[in-house]
């Protein structure tokens, strides 16, 4: 048999990581660009084998909450996609809130599906967005147009690219949003709790990186939380915290599906690890809204991740240049980590120093963000029929090195430098073509594609 006339066109080998299990000595065959086999033991025949025996293949990660047009517009989209690959993340569902024109009606989501095509090193999931006022027409367009979800926020960063939308608007747009079947997620801190603090705080002569967390408090979470999911009980819509750093925004989102609500909620990576004494370490570098919490709070956390109340865990990867990080008035720094390169490795790295088994990570950092944005039986897991998004680790022991970073020069630092991890991304397979061997990033700008949500069963 020659090698155009064999079964597969590529084996992969390797420890194969599901939710459920893990198939030591096992092997995912390819035909084209989708899984056709799973197995263990003898592998098929194949015209290409990658043997990464020894080593844990999970499925390409699938991060459901990440900003690349936050200061370069649609160019980040190379630069964050390519550090995605080199991170083990094959897909990314993308915010909304670009510059200078964030993904308001389906002309822009056009010209950004456009970049997507030609830029882009791994797959892309888009959210849309409405105006501050006047936009709420423009939902059923961007519906049509193949988002993922929606995203609203109850905090103001920017009257255009981040604006608040006021309660009214919000129920208006939740009751529009319902009608598509989509979920809303919303930024979750009350503006007027957090603009009274933080005048005060500045009026007091406070400047230092635990201002941030005072001033951000836990109050200003849950009272947004509440007030949303008030909104989609009485709408009907899906709505999502976007992040949550508090257990009981968990709990709370429970108390509103025992209601009858469709409430959800995520955490980031950052959340499960990061305390407030790691934030008076790193200054602005650790700066991100909702702030780093307290160490008993990392723990409650990890306590509803474990207690299945969490959706899924994802990286809020927001990354501004090191100049706009470094001003010793916190309040002056930019608000966002970088944090797709080092998603792999350090949730890995959690769960192994809590004795926890890989298969966590498959699922809430592939497998549930790709089923809440409509990607799933496509991405998020191994299986027969899936897109071949495979992420290989090898475990031992390294340390995050942010020079190891394949984003822009300015972007080339992380909150986690130096931490130790118990694992490295040792390949990463899109569509089951090796994007990152280990050392560099194969795929080339266009590689990466736009990936619509699809209908579910039945459905929206």
């Amino acid at each position: 048999m020659d090698r155009l006339e064999k079964a597969f066109d590529r084996v992969v080998l390797g420890d194969i990581v599901t939710g459920s299990d893990t198939l030591r000595g096992g092997n995912v065959a390819v035909r084209g660009e989708t899984i056709a086999a799973i197995g263990q033991g003898p592998p098929p025949e194949a015209a290409e084998t990658l043997d990464y025996s020894g080593r844990l293949v999970l499925p390409g990660l699938v991060d459901g909450h990440m900003h690349t047009g936050s200061q370069l517009g649609f160019p980040g989209i190379a630069w964050a996609t390519r550090s995605a690959a080199a991170g083990g993340v094959t897909t990314c569902v993308d915010m909304p809130y670009d510059t200078p024109a964030p993904g308001t009606d389906d002309a822009i989501l056009a010209e950004k599906i456009a970049w997507v095509e030609r830029t882009a090193h791994v797959d892309v999931a888009l959210y849309g967005t409405i105006r501050k006022s006047g936009g709420i027409g423009a939902i059923a367009g961007l519906a049509a147009g193949g988002v993922s979800a929606f995203k609203l926020s109850t905090f103001e960063y920017d009257p255009v690219r981040f604006p608040r939308i006021d309660h009214a608007t919000m129920r208006e747009a939740f009751a529009e949003i319902a009608k598509t079947g989509l979920p809303v997620a919303v930024h979750n801190e009350d503006q007027e709790l957090v603009t009274q603090l933080s005048a005060a705080a500045r009026a007091g002569g406070r400047s230092d990186p635990l201002a941030h967390c005072q001033t951000r408090p836990p109050l200003a979470e849950t009272m947004a939380d509440q007030a949303i999911f008030e909104l989609g009980l009485a709408t009907g819509a899906h709505v999502h915290i976007a992040h949550s750093s508090l257990a009981r925004g968990f709990a709370i989102a429970a108390q509103f599906r025992a209601q009858g609500g469709r409430a959800t909620g995520e955490t980031c990576i950052q959340y499960l690890c990061m305390t407030e004494a790691d934030l008076v370490r790193l200054g602005g570098r650790g700066k991100c809204n909702p702030p780093f919490r307290t160490g008993a709070e990392v723990e409650r956390v990890w306590q509803a991740l474990l207690a299945d109340q969490v959706a899924y865990v994802s990286t809020d990867h927001a990354p501004w240049p090191l100049s706009r990080k470094t001003d010793p008035d916190i309040f002056a720094c930019g608000a966002g980590l970088v944090g797709l390169q080092s998603f792999a490795p350090l949730m890995f790295t959690l769960l192994a120093e809590r004795g926890l088994a890989p298969g966590l990570m498959a699922t809430y950092c592939a497998e549930r963000s790709a089923q809440l944005h409509g990607l799933y039986p496509r991405k998020g897991a191994i299986r027969i029929g899936a897109d071949c998004d495979l992420l290989v680790l090898e475990e031992g022991r390294f340390h995050f090195d942010e020079a190891a970073i394949v984003d822009r020069p300015e972007l080339r630092w992380s909150p986690y430098h130096g931490r130790a991890l118990r694992a490295r991304v040792a390949a990463t397979l899109l569509r089951g073509r090796l994007i990152w061997d280990g050392e560099q990033v194969l795929a080339r700008p266009g590689d990466g594609r736009f990936v619509k949500r699809q209908p579910a069963p039945g459905g929206t």
